[in-house]
């Protein structure tokens, strides 16, 4: 049994997660997010405690820290290193050194041809962040996998391919439950994917942009 701290734990993908642990495994989950109410559903489960603060609070996110095992980050956003510097900092304040993050493609310019040159200006806001991410995560001393989804769908499906850190970013697309099956296998296996960059993208979806836009 383990004790995982979920941040972000409101995120879609965080949700699909959280529920396959609590049905697959007798892990203990922290559920970390700004708003409490939204995982409410949760709030008489024995295994689950929920920690309703912001991981700009350092000192926060120390004390959701205790006794737990592993971090799984959903967190995201423009400023998404910031967060990431929060949660550094804190768990070396903690004795942490697991972690499993969400990062994005294009984090470390791996999306070739046409369909790279649209994701660059698709989210040309947000890559900042991942990249200066990437960066502090690699450079912390953690144990970590990178996790880079291509765009992600709401398709009730598990179905994904992986590339490693040196290959180029295959597919378009997956589905966040396929992303969520990744974290849980990575979760009850720490023995795989240790500092590496993951991409993730669902088979046979090449394209110059996702298809549905």
């Amino acid at each position: 049994m383990a004790k995982i701290l979920i941040l972000g734990a409101s995120g879609a993908m965080a949700q699909l997660l959280t529920k396959r642990l609590l049905n697959e495994t007798d892990d203990q989950l922290v559920l970390f997010l700004r708003h409490a109410e939204r995982v409410a559903q949760y709030a008489s489960d024995q295994r689950v405690t929920i920690i309703e603060g912001d991981v700009l609070d350092t000192s926060a996110v120390i004390k959701a820290l205790a006794n737990v095992d592993v971090v799984y980050s959903n967190l995201g956003g423009i400023n998404l290193d910031d967060q990431m510097r929060s949660v550094l900092l804190a768990m070396k304040q903690a004795k942490q050194t697991r972690l499993i993050y969400i990062s994005s493609l294009g984090a470390h310019h791996e999306v070739a041809g046409k369909f790279g040159q649209w994701n660059e200006q698709a989210i040309k806001d947000y890559l900042p962040g991942f990249r200066k991410t990437a960066e502090l995560v690699a450079n912390s001393g953690l144990t970590y996998p990178e996790i880079r989804p291509a765009w992600l769908t709401n398709q009730a499906e598990v179905s994904y391919e992986i590339t490693r850190g040196d290959e180029s970013f295959k597919g378009t697309e997956v589905a966040r439950q396929s992303v969520a099956d990744f974290a849980f296998k990575v979760i009850q296996d720490p023995t795989t994917y240790q500092n590496e960059s993951v991409g993730l993208n669902k088979p046979n979806t090449d394209g110059d942009k996702p298809n549905w836009i």
